[in-house]
C-alpha cells in the first residue's frame, strides 16, 4: 500500500501568463502558495481473485479491465503513460471539493504519479513530478490548463514561479520572516461560494482571448515582482497586497466574459462593503473559492457577512507532494 499526500495551492499574481500559449511567446510569472489542504491518494497491487482487473474509486467507482475502460481521464492517461501492467486499487480523498480553483485536479495528477512510482520502488524529484504532470495534463488528457498548478503543488511552499520562452521554468522560494509570513496568511479569508466547474472549458475561452489580451496578461504578471517587492520590504503596509490583489482582480475579469458571474460580483463587492480591501475567484474562475485579503478585526464581520458561504481557514504548506505511507509489499 501506497499513500501520498499532494497540497493544494492558492495563486495570488501572474495567473493567465502560465499558459504555454502566452509564455512561450513572451514568457510569464506567478506567485502562488501551497495550503494545509491535501489530496490523498492510496494504490495497492489488486489481488488475482477478483472479476475486475482495476478498482478506482472517487466521487464514483470503476471495477475496469482494461485501461481503455477507466472513465477518470487523469487515472487512465497516467497509468497509459506510466507503463503500469498490474491490476491496481487506486483510491482518492480530499479534503476540499474538487473543481473549485484550488488546483485540485493537478494535485490530482502528482499524487497518483508519485503514487504509481513509489510502488515500483522509485522516486521522482520535485521538478520531474511537475514536468510529467504538465505533460500528462496538456499533452495526454489535452486539458486547457497553465504550468503553475502542477509546480506548485509538487515543489510545495510560497515561490515565485518564472516561465521561459523555451519552456524551462523557475522556481524561487519567496524566503519570508516568520512575522511577515504569518501577517500575510491572518489577513487572508478563504470562502467557497458553492459553484463548482469544469476549469477547462472556462481556460478555453481565456485561451481564445490571449493575443487579444497580451497587455493585460503583461501588465498581470508584472504584478508579481510588485507583489514580492511588499512582501519583500517590512515598511511597506502589508495591506498593499490585498490592493494589489483587488487590481490583479479587475484585470483578470476582462481575459474573459466566463471568469466572473453578477452572482460572484455581488458577493465580491459585498465583502468589500464589510470591510475586505481586495481579492479575487481563485483558478479559472466561473465559480470555486472566492479569496479575501482584509484587516483581521474585520475578519468576524465579513464571514457574518458572507454567512452563507463555507469559510475554510488555512495556513501555508511547505513540504509539497511526498508519500505518507510506504509499504510496496502489503496488501
Amino acid at each position: 500500500m501506497i499513500i501520498t499526500k499532494t497540497p493544494f495551492r492558492i495563486s495570488f499574481f501572474g495567473g493567465g501568463t502560465d499558459y504555454p500559449g502566452h509564455y512561450l511567446e513572451h514568457g510569464g510569472a506567478v506567485l502562488a502558495t501551497s495550503i494545509d489542504k491535501y489530496c490523498y491518494i492510496s494504490c495497492r497491487k489488486l489481488p488475482p481473485f477478483f472479476e475486475h482487473k482495476h478498482r478506482i474509486v472517487y466521487s464514483a467507482i470503476e471495477n475496469v479491465n482494461s485501461l481503455d475502460e477507466i472513465r477518470h481521464p487523469a487515472v487512465r492517461e497516467v497509468l497509459r503513460w506510466d507503463g503500469t501492467d498490474c491490476g491496481l486499487e487506486i483510491h482518492h480523498d480530499g479534503d476540499l471539493p474538487a473543481r473549485s480553483g484550488l488546483g485540485s485536479s493537478s494535485s490530482f495528477t502528482v499524487s497518483l504519479i508519485q503514487a504509481l512510482k513509489a510502488l515500483r520502488g522509485e522516486m521522482h524529484c520535485k521538478r520531474e513530478l511537475a514536468e510529467n504532470a504538465i505533460h500528462i495534463e496538456q499533452n495526454l488528457i489535452k486539458e486547457n490548463v497553465g504550468s503553475q498548478d502542477q509546480i506548485t503543488v509538487a515543489y510545495g511552499g510560497f515561490n515565485r514561479i518564472d516561465f521561459h520562452r523555451d519552456g524551462n521554468f523557475v522556481v524561487t522560494p519567496q524566503i519570508l520572516k516568520g512575522h511577515r509570513r504569518t501577517q500575510l496568511n491572518d489577513h487572508l479569508m478563504l470562502f467557497f461560494t458553492g459553484v463548482t466547474r469544469f476549469a477547462s472549458v472556462v481556460a478555453e475561452d481565456q485561451i481564445r482571448n490571449l493575443s487579444s489580451r497580451r497587455q493585460e496578461l503583461e501588465t498581470m504578471g508584472s504584478m508579481v515582482g510588485e507583489a514580492v517587492s511588499i512582501l519583500a520590504n517590512e515598511n511597506t503596509p502589508i495591506e498593499e497586497f490585498g490592493r494589489l490583489l483587488a487590481e490583479s482582480w479587475r484585470y483578470k475579469r476582462s481575459l474573459s466574459d466566463m471568469i466572473s458571474t453578477p452572482a460572484i460580483d455581488t458577493l465580491y463587492q459585498t465583502a468589500l462593503d464589510a470591510g475586505a480591501l481586495g481579492g479575487k475567484l481563485l483558478g479559472a474562475g466561473g465559480g470555486g473559492f472566492l479569496l479575501l485579503f482584509a484587516r483581521p478585526q474585520d475578519h468576524a464581520r465579513i464571514a457574518d457577512t458572507l454567512c452563507g458561504l463555507v469559510h475554510v481557514p488555512f495556513k501555508f504548506d511547505n513540504a509539497g507532494s511526498s508519500v505518507a505511507l510506504y509499504e510496496p509489499n502489503g496488501l
